[in-house]
This record gives structure tokens, C-alpha cells and sequence, in this order.
């Protein structure tokens, strides 16, 4: 069985068909790349599948249930996480406050021992800091931890986001352009790291614009161009294709073709 399941998923805005009848499957630890030109309909996708927009029409299955339409809220709890192309940092927070936020959904203990700061909401305080200083360590921002948020280097901001993200415990992890705006260093640090979570078993569903690093580490693509799916496989058969390097034709024709040599 897929770890997440998308079929036939469509959805339109007054007379602009975004999205039509898009399908694909993925199984944990694989990194599914989302391709596709400016407009092609990457992120409404990205926003159907994690509840951000209701679908007109297809399912979204997440571990054999059907999540279509299921609140990010939700969908959180049953293991699906995500970035968005905005940063959504809190830029006057500490490095280790952002990470701590998104454990919030797993706390279970009662309202009333957090209000009284009983020994109950203290000890479950500090287990949150210190998984949030172990997923820094991970993300590579451990000794930036006291640091406000805000000070950091854009590259170093994506990496927090996806440690955020990675609080919430995902079996699935979308990430939406998490190497847009980074230089060569920092999209080599994503890159690792990408690699890194879906060895740990992570699905990563992934969109980005850096072909290189598409080509570099998905082991599927799926290639989006007006709304619509025109082709999908592995990075040197997707390459190869001839509607894909049209989609591309003036823009990063020559990196989709060639990236995999």
C-alpha cells in the first residue's frame, strides 16, 4: 500500500481549470519531485493535498484514509507536514521557540496544568526543548539556538522551517521550493538534508525549481504544465521527454535535459 495516495485531483478557479485530474502514489522514504513552469499548478497542488484548498473532484488517501479536504490541523496528526514558498518563521522568536511550536500538536496534558504551571507542564516543557534542540542538531542550527530568528541567513531560515516542520513528526513531508533564494552552499546543506529525512524513512513530496538538485535526488517526477500531469518517472526518463523539454523550451530546457549526464 502507498503512503499517500493522490487521484484524479482537480480544482478550479472561476473559468481557470488549476489543476485537472492529477494522480501519483508514493512509499515512505521516496522523494517525489513536482515539477513545472511558472503557473503550471505546483503549489495549488501542494495546497490541495495538505488541506489548505478543498479539491473539486479526486481523493487524497494518506496511509489507506481518505483525507481529502481534511484540515492541515488534522492531517498533522496523522503524519503529513509541510513548508510553504513564504517563510513562516517567527522572526522575533528564538531559533528553539520556533522549533518548540510545532510540538504543540502533540501535547496531551491538561489546559489547566499549563495555566498553573504544575510540574506536569513544566516536565512536558522541557521534553519539547529538548527534542527541538535535537532536530536543530539535525538541521545543522543547534549553537544558533538562543539566536532570534530573525538574524539568520535566508538558507539557514529554510532549514528552521523544515525542523519545525519535522516537530510535527511527519511520515509525509511536503516541501515547497525549500532551496528558492539559497545560494550554491546552502541548496548542497538542503539537498543533504532531504536525503538525509528520506533515508530515515520520510516520504518527501517536493517542489522546486533547482533542476539539478531535482534530477540530483528524486526518485520519481512528476511534471506539471497548465494544471495538467504530461509526464512522469524517474529523473533520466523524464528528462528525455519531449513535452517536458517543450514545457521548459526558454527557460531551463538545457538543465531538464542534461542534469542527469
Amino acid at each position: 500500500m502507498s503512503l499517500l495516495a493522490v487521484e484524479g485531483l482537480g480544482i478550479s478557479f472561476g473559468e481557470l481549470h488549476a489543476v485537472r485530474n492529477v494522480g501519483f502514489s508514493m512509499k515512505p522514504g521516496e522523494i517525489v519531485s513536482v515539477i513545472g513552469p511558472n503557473g503550471a499548478g505546483k503549489t495549488t497542488l501542494f495546497n490541495m493535498i495538505s488541506g489548505i484548498y478543498l479539491p473539486k473532484s479526486g481523493t487524497v488517501h494518506l496511509g489507506g484514509e481518505d483525507v481529502t479536504g481534511m484540515s492541515p490541523h488534522l492531517l498533522a496528526r496523522r503524519g503529513l507536514s509541510r513548508t510553504f514558498q513564504n517563510l513562516q518563521i517567527f522572526q522575533a522568536m528564538t531559533v528553539l521557540e520556533n522549533v518548540m511550536v510545532g510540538y504543540h500538536l502533540h501535547e496531551r496534558g491538561p489546559v489547566i496544568a499549563d495555566l498553573l504551571g504544575l510540574s506536569s507542564s513544566r516536565r512536558r516543557s522541557h521534553e519539547a526543548e529538548e527534542k527541538a534542540r535535537m532536530l536543530l542538531e539535525r538541521v545543522g542550527l543547534v549553537r544558533a539556538a538562543e539566536k532570534e530568528a530573525g538574524s539568520l541567513s535566508y538558507g539557514a531560515l529554510k532549514r528552521l522551517e523544515i525542523a519545525r516542520a519535522l516537530a510535527l513528526k511527519p511520515k509525509v513531508l511536503l516541501l515547497d521550493e525549500p532551496a528558492a533564494g539559497c545560494n550554491a552552499v546552502e541548496t548542497e546543506e538542503i539537498d543533504h538534508l532531504i536525503a538525509e529525512l528520506a533515508a530515515d524513512g520520510i516520504a518527501i513530496l517536493l517542489v522546486e525549481h533547482d533542476m539539478k538538485m531535482v534530477m540530483r535526488i528524486s526518485n520519481h517526477i512528476v511534471v506539471l504544465d497548465f494544471g495538467e500531469k504530461i509526464a512522469e518517472g524517474d529523473p533520466a526518463t523524464v528528462s528525455r521527454n519531449p513535452r517536458v523539454i517543450q514545457a521548459y523550451l526558454g527557460t531551463q530546457a538545457a538543465e531538464v535535459t542534461y542534469a542527469v549526464g
